[in-house]
């Protein structure tokens, strides 16, 4: 609701304000979505969330005869910029992973309010992570890890990508839960950082297990845990890390669509289910899967929850250990 329509009391809305809001839902009315071309703002291509706004794109456009395009913006300012700033009829969306929600906890001049400025449509899908070590590294479990680390503070390094993604907040999550003092070693993107892991250059790392399934089983790097609640079946001798001895943990990359503020829910709820047939789809179930990905395809306020959820949990992380954008 605009701001000009505040609520006067408990117990009525003024007339005007009702006559607004049923103007701005029939001119939006999902009955009539879409009638134009849809953009869906997202990060750099190749990444991620690159892959998974190709496949919702490519499925809306072949359901709807509609072109849906894909908009490559990088950094998540930029792309949460201008979907926060877009008019809230459906038709500029953003499909973003965990930096859209987290930068604002470490970087003050953010241009948007995550909770504010967007409408959560729906999770796309959760990437689960493996926490990998060098074979050098003389620990064969997490718990050998941990008093590893106990033993001697800071002497253990991990490899991360910049602050905020998924390598860097497992990690930090896995310190604070489990009371260590590991050193980041950051590089600039994930694939730097996992060839010096491998080279033994640095010691540990959670890495994406699509991208260390290779190595773990050719033993070029040790698997010790997975950061989801339960054991994956892509690493099915594994423990989770919360059963190796950090009780509660997880630590799972998850991104969705979002819609700008004030988008009408009929419009909302339409892009909800159509985008989850969209990903449901057998064939795009597997290219998914394939790729060492879960499909979510929850509902618009099982997302908004889960955003809510992480950022607690990982601001109250960030904050105790005062880390910062670099």
């Amino acid at each position: 609701m605009h701001a000009e329509c505040k609520v006067a009391s408990n117990v009525w809305i003024s007339a005007a304000c009702t006559l607004s809001a049923a103007a701005q839902a029939a001119s939006t009315d999902a009955g009539a979505f879409p009638a134009k071309p849809i953009r869906i703002v997202t990060a750099e291509a190749g990444g991620g969330s690159d892959f998974v706004s190709r496949i919702i794109s490519q499925g809306l456009s072949e359901r709807w005869g509609k072109p849906v395009i894909v908009d490559n913006r990088g950094g998540g300012v930029v792309a949460g910029e201008i979907v926060s700033r877009a008019p809230a009829d459906g038709y500029t969306l953003i499909y973003y992973g965990s930096t859209l929600w987290l930068l604002p906890l470490i970087r003050k001049d953010v241009p948007y309010n995550t909770s504010k400025d967007f409408a959560p449509v729906i999770q796309g899908v959760s990437t689960p992570a493996v926490l990998v070590v060098h074979p050098a590294v003389p620990a064969k479990s997490v718990r050998d890890l941990i008093a590893l680390a106990k033993a001697a503070p800071g002497k253990l390094n991990y490899a991360s990508a910049a602050v905020g993604t998924a390598t860097h907040v497992s990690a930090e999550l896995f310190k604070y839960m489990a009371g260590v003092n590991i050193v980041r070693v950051p590089y600039k993107g994930t694939g730097t950082a996992l060839n010096d892991l491998l080279g033994g250059q640095v010691q540990m790392m959670f890495a994406v297990a699509a991208s260390v399934a290779i190595h773990v089983k050719s033993g070029k790097l040790r698997g010790l845990a997975v950061t989801t609640t339960r054991p994956s079946p892509a690493f099915p001798d594994l423990p989770t890390v919360a059963a190796s001895g950090v009780p509660g943990y997880e630590s799972v990359q998850f991104s969705g669509l979002f819609a700008p503020a004030r988008t009408p829910k009929p419009v909302v709820d339409l892009l909800n289910r159509e985008i989850r047939d969209v990903l449901m789809k057998p064939e795009n179930k597997e290219r998914f899967s394939n790729s060492g990905v879960d499909v979510v395809a929850g509902t618009p306020e099982q997302f908004g929850t889960n955003i809510r959820r992480e950022v607690e949990r990982v601001g109250k992380v960030f904050r105790s250990a005062g880390i910062k954008e670099e």
